[in-house]
């Protein structure tokens, strides 16, 4: 067990640089950072409102910004610039999930349980960065990292390694180990006679909660993560476990050091006590009522639906696509449609660590069978997602002096975005991470 924030980080930072240099050595192409320009010519060019194509368009990225994006011919190539003949191919912004778990494989592999009281620390940090390499090259270039579960503080060290260079993999955003009601999560399977590893903090009662927040702050939160309901035991009913009281601490004591508030919350009463209690995001939401859903609507609360996790956890037990839809993930598609309807901001956060890495974009997918148009969905994990974390000044949008996040892929996603589930290139902070032309 880490015995303080700081060894901690000093552990991972070790841990993360040996790791860097396989991946350096392996592939140098993508491990290298670089200032130079970059020239993209003969692009489709989404445009800054994500619904219609800029068409016969370049694009000049400088010192890790789009420059200018302008018709062909229109920018002044600056010397010693590398240019690239996308040929009509589709360019987006770099894609933004608001749900990952990097610390998690998928379940089918081994329960949550087994990761978190079998794998060591060490074991499950190596694994991750692999996974966030497999996130940037599908094209997801930004991700809000929801928790641990059970890894300390890998995600600050993994954050800061890729923000350094020294591996590659998107830009992270991360909670650390998130905060639970005393009692209230797993693993279950340990004799409670032991103290075992804890899939996130546990709290007890409105000063322990602000202690919590102000401890993950320290060790390097962007966000705080609360879980607002959960089953109290294997096989009960998921209730709510943080009191309104409690949950109003959270968000006060997060805000009061400028930090926004997730919030796992599944049942009808977890989602109205976190909305109430002031949260930015609620994660799942399969139980939202109508009148709840209409305060977040006008709260302006956003919805993480993370319907690919729901489709998933069904897969793992037996049902297969086609088949009639299991109670489960019918009630979480009629909850995201009657989300949609009333108005209620959605953002894309998947729940990736559930199901594999790398697949991320079959949220987007989920999104469309659901009723999104894909320009909609596209805007879920660009634009939408970008104003959560409050970067909507400089990521979510092809737009001059943005960071040069980007994607580019062969067809048109606003008619089928099921051409983002393999773009064949990757641009993240203006250097080239993925080139499958």
């Amino acid at each position: 067990m880490i015995q303080s924030h700081s060894g901690c980080r000093a552990f991972f930072n070790t841990l993360i640089f040996a790791v860097a240099i396989c991946a350096v050595s392996a592939d140098p192409s993508i491990a290298q950072p670089s200032n130079g320009s970059l020239l993209l010519t003969h692009a489709r060019v989404l445009d800054e409102r994500g619904e219609a194509w800029l068409n016969d368009h370049s694009i000049l990225i400088e010192n890790h910004r789009i420059s200018a994006i302008a018709p062909d011919g229109k920018i002044r190539m600056p010397a010693n610039c590398k240019s690239i003949d996308l040929a009509r191919a589709c360019v987006l912004p770099g894609l933004i999930d608001l749900h990952t778990h990097l610390l998690l494989h998928p379940y089918n592999e081994a329960p949550w349980d087994d990761q978190v009281l079998k794998e060591s620390l060490e074991f499950r940090t190596i694994r991750a960065t692999t996974a966030a390499r497999a996130t940037l090259e599908s094209g997801f270039t930004t991700i809000r990292e929801l928790g641990t579960e059970g890894g300390a503080y890998a995600d600050v060290a993994l954050r800061d390694a890729i923000a350094s260079g020294l591996i590659p993999g998107p830009r992270i955003f991360a909670v650390t180990r998130a905060i639970v009601a005393t009692g209230c999560y797993g693993p279950q399977s340990l004799d409670r006679r032991w103290d075992g590893p804890r899939g996130a903090e546990e709290a007890t009662g409105v000063d322990e909660v602000r202690r919590i927040v102000r401890r993950q702050i320290a060790a390097g939160a962007d966000w705080i993560k609360f879980y607002a309901d959960y089953h109290r035991r294997s096989g009960a009913p998921v209730t709510a476990t943080f009191s309104e009281e409690e949950m109003l601490a959270i968000v006060d004591e997060a805000h009061t050091a400028g930090l926004k508030v997730a919030a796992h919350a599944g049942s009808a009463e977890g989602i109205r006590r976190a909305v109430v209690a002031g949260v930015s995001t609620i994660e799942h939401g399969y139980e939202a009522k109508d009148e709840v859903l209409i305060t977040m609507r006008d709260r302006k609360v956003v919805l993480c639906p993370t319907l690919a996790a729901v489709e998933a956890y069904e897969t793992y037990e037996g049902w297969k696509p086609g088949q009639q839809e299991p109670e489960r993930l019918r009630q979480a598609k009629d909850t995201f449609r009657r989300a949609l309807k009333i108005g209620v901001p959605i953002a894309c956060g998947s729940d990736a660590g559930v199901f594999p890495h790398g697949a991320n974009a079959r949220e987007i997918e989920l999104m469309v069978e659901c009723g999104m148009t894909p320009a909609q969905s596209i805007r879920a994990a660009t634009i939408s997602a970008a104003a959560v974390l409050d970067r909507q000044s400089d990521l979510g949008r092809l737009s001059a002096g943005f960071i040069a996040d980007l994607i580019v892929v062969r067809d048109d996603p606003l008619r089928a975005v099921s051409s983002l589930r393999m773009p064949i290139m990757v641009i993240a902070n203006g250097r080239i991470a993925v080139d499958r032309r």
